[in-house]
């Protein structure tokens, strides 16, 4: 279900799926709605709570960092320290910083027992988070097979799903920003995604599946679908008696209803 497309001659399409997939409080009342039929266990409670206290934790050390405009380098100890006592990964074993990849170094991998599981991309504080930052991180994925990405200036983390083929397909998965005016369940529950204890039970890939087929994308898809614009010719014609082309509806909803870059 791809929002956009990252391959040769296909960059403006991935501008296009982020912006649409921006409005933070959207991604997090979602990811409420996911777990909200959920039992929760001791496991997850504890992994939520970690979070909440590290957001607390690092939003003033973070400001701080934006406000004197710190360097990439210090920007990438809060983000290791945010990994650590937010997100609960053992910077030994599970993460691996400057990991390799045919002459080019990622700046952090996540191994999930072992398996490399995501690749991070770290930003200056400063700096905003760009397509030349995806690609970048997107060509790790590739070659190492993995499914997922992370974007970050420690402040917004944007998260991507990597499908394979040719070309790939990259979706903007979800984005939290740290210091947005969102409440700290609605960060913290969003957030709760990149732990490791929701890496290792793959609940990401869960949610990742929910968004996707509920996505403006999917939905245009499934609108524009025989099946639905004859249901729509025939309740044109109950409602009106007028007797409308299904290819005229198809048209008409393409240039006039659904927004372009949503379109199949």
């Amino acid at each position: 279900m791809g929002e956009q497309v990252m391959g040769t001659g296909s960059s403006t399409q991935a501008s296009d799926s982020q912006a649409s997939a921006k409005i933070e409080s959207t991604e997090a009342a979602s990811a409420k709605k996911f777990t909200s039929s959920r039992t929760m266990p001791k496991w997850e409670t504890d992994a939520r709570d970690r979070v909440r206290t590290a957001i607390r934790r690092y939003s003033k050390p973070l400001a701080d960092l934006i406000a004197r405009d710190a360097n990439e380098g210090d920007t990438r100890l809060l983000v290791t320290d945010f990994l650590c006592d937010g997100l609960g990964y053992d910077k030994y074993e599970e993460l691996t910083t400057e990991y390799q990849v045919k002459g080019e170094f990622a700046d952090y991998g996540i191994r999930i027992e072992k398996q490399l599981a995501a690749f991070i991309e770290v930003k200056r504080c400063t700096q905003k988070l760009g397509e030349k930052h995806l690609r970048q991180v997107q060509m790790y994925a590739v070659n190492e097979g993995v499914e997922w990405m992370i974007l970050t200036n420690a402040q917004v983390w944007q998260v991507y799903h990597l499908t394979g083929g040719l070309p790939a397909v990259v979706d903007l998965a979800f984005e939290v920003d740290l210091l947005s005016d969102d409440s700290l369940a609605a960060k913290s529950g969003t957030f709760f995604y990149l732990t490791k204890e929701a890496f290792r039970r793959r609940l990401i890939d869960d949610l990742w599946k929910a968004r996707a087929a509920t996505s403006p994308k999917a939905l245009a898809q499934v609108v524009t679908s025989e099946t639905v614009l004859e249901a729509i010719r025939k309740e044109v014609r109950r409602q009106t008696s007028h007797n409308a082309d299904v290819k005229d509806l198809a048209r008409i909803l393409r240039s006039e209803v659904l927004r372009p870059e949503i379109q199949p």
